[in-house]
């Protein structure tokens, strides 16, 4: 099968399963900006950042190495055996922990009064941990319909919940509904509503976790842990650059400007990019397998110059639509919270350099050099931490936002130029240099002229979107006849 295609249909495939339960999720973002308070909804962002941490701490890179040795052992159950131990008892050593320490550990994050929310963390952790290899598994075994489903009804259920405690029962006239909302428990129904959608997923894959054996082989594991190790760097490294800026931004703010209050703002604008990050993810998944794949083929760096080029095409017209748009996207958050918008574009490219970096990190998954990306990505963190420091205190939560694309700018720079040493791709960088800039200009030509007319408003932001497909037809020399070749090529 043409590889392109190929990867247009996995990516689309994943991306059902991956839009549809992101742009559900993401529906959660106006259901708690209408119905809770700034503060409130910096209390969900807050401990969601810690959930992203122990994700990348406890599953240990374990995902991207199972899709490493499937391809290079003819033996995967053993390779999935070995993976689930150590992910397994990781995650049962810190629900334990956590559930012993809850109160100090409560209290050292500021949340004494309410330690029961890091139960509800905690659980949600342990369930999201032991089924990752499991759902990495159905991807290896291209089984996307099934993991779309599952996906899917997730976050139905997150969203059922969530609606049912804070739309139903705490508005409602009737004593039965009422009476489900307890006050005190407040925005814990979010984690509750999450917490139950975990564990449908574990029962789920239930069946499918009951075939695992305890099997351990050393030296397999040692090799995979070798592996592994950097990765986990990586991930936290990645983190702590896509979220500690929430954590700093908590600590950081002066009193007197509420930092919940500053973080809930900042979370709600940072969630207006989920058309890029939903792009990224749907392509993350389907890419990483897809790497592995091609990395056995004679023309393997052409094919991932060329994804390269369109990846960024699409991450452009995401960033137009999003910001040419954003009359139309404020809309997806609560008036209080709209005083941020004006970070969005800035997010939208940090989010797509985000991208690039993924997609340039094929050079050190498939050579072995996974101890590079760790580098890099510490760099990020070096970067992100000193940042938020400085600008915080300074502008506030558009110091993050810089903070983030500076650090994500920076790590594809490097990335880059280690990569053409190691494992050397001729990227087509004037094309793709070409295209970020021009999308640059638009958005700032648009911005910069502050058209009152809502419908002029909306003529101009369709006219400059036309223009840049345009742009990239001429410059692709893409001819309709053999753009239907292709699709229709096998």
């Amino acid at each position: 099968m043409n590889p392109y295609k190929e990867l247009a249909g996995q990516t689309l495939v994943y991306g059902l399963g991956t839009i549809i339960p992101r742009v559900l999720n993401f529906l959660l973002t106006p259901l708690y900006t209408y119905t809770l308070v700034e503060s409130q909804f910096g209390i969900i962002t807050e401990l969601y950042s810690y959930v992203a941490f122990f994700m990348v701490m406890l599953t240990f890179g374990m995902e991207t190495t199972f899709f490493r040795f499937s391809s290079l052992d003819s033996n995967q159950k053993k390779v999935f055996n070995n993976g689930f131990v150590t992910l397994l008892t990781t995650s049962i050593i810190f629900l334990i922990a956590v559930l012993i320490f809850n109160q100090p550990i409560a209290k050292t994050i500021g949340y004494e009064f309410y330690p029961s929310l890091l139960i509800y963390l905690a659980l949600i952790i342990f369930f999201d941990v032991i089924t990752a290899l499991p759902l990495a598994k159905l991807r290896q075994e291209n089984k996307a319909r099934f993991f779309a489903i599952i996906r899917t009804c997730n976050v139905l259920i997150n969203i059922t919940l969530n609606i049912f405690f804070f739309v139903i029962c705490k508005n409602s006239d009737s004593e039965f509904f009422n009476g489900l909302y307890n006050q005190d428990i407040g925005v814990g129904y979010a984690f509750i509503s999450n917490l139950v959608a975990s564990f449908f997923t574990f029962v789920v894959l239930l069946p499918s976790i009951l075939k695992f054996k305890f099997e351990f082989n050393k030296e397999l594991f040692s090799s995979m842990f070798k592996y592994a190790f950097p990765l986990v760097i990586v991930g936290f490294a990645g983190m702590v650059n896509e979220v500690a800026d929430k954590l700093f931004l908590k600590y950081l703010t002066p009193e007197s400007l509420e930092p919940l209050k500053q973080v809930g703002i900042y979370g709600a604008n940072y969630k207006l990019a989920v058309l890029m990050t939903i792009f990224i993810q749907m392509f993350k998944y389907a890419a990483e397998p897809f790497f592995f794949k091609q990395a056995i083929k004679d023309d393997a760096k052409e094919i991932y110059s060329k994804v390269m080029t369109y990846f960024v095409i699409f991450c452009i017209l995401i960033f137009l639509l999003v910001c040419l748009y954003i009359d139309i996207f404020k809309l997806l958050i609560g008036v209080n919270y709209r005083v941020g918008l004006y970070i969005v574009p800035i997010v939208l490219l940090a989010n797509m350099f985000l991208g690039i970096y993924y997609n340039l990190s094929v050079w050190y998954k498939i050579s072995n050099l996974t101890k590079f990306g760790a580098f890099i990505s510490l760099i990020g963190v070096v970067i992100t931490v000193s940042m938020n420091i400085i600008l915080i205190p300074l502008i506030g939560y558009m110091g993050s936002a810089l903070a983030t694309l500076v650090c994500y700018f920076i790590m594809v720079l490097i990335s880059y130029f280690m990569g053409q040493k190691h494992y050397k791709i001729k990227y087509q960088i004037n094309r793709i240099l070409f295209y970020i800039i021009s999308g640059i200009i638009l958005v700032v030509a648009f911005y910069y002229f502050d058209i009152e007319s809502v419908v002029f408003r909306f003529l101009v932001s369709t006219s400059f979107i036309l223009l840049f497909i345009i742009i990239v037809i001429k410059v692709e020399s893409i001819n309709f006849e053999n753009f239907k070749k292709f699709i229709l090529k096998g």
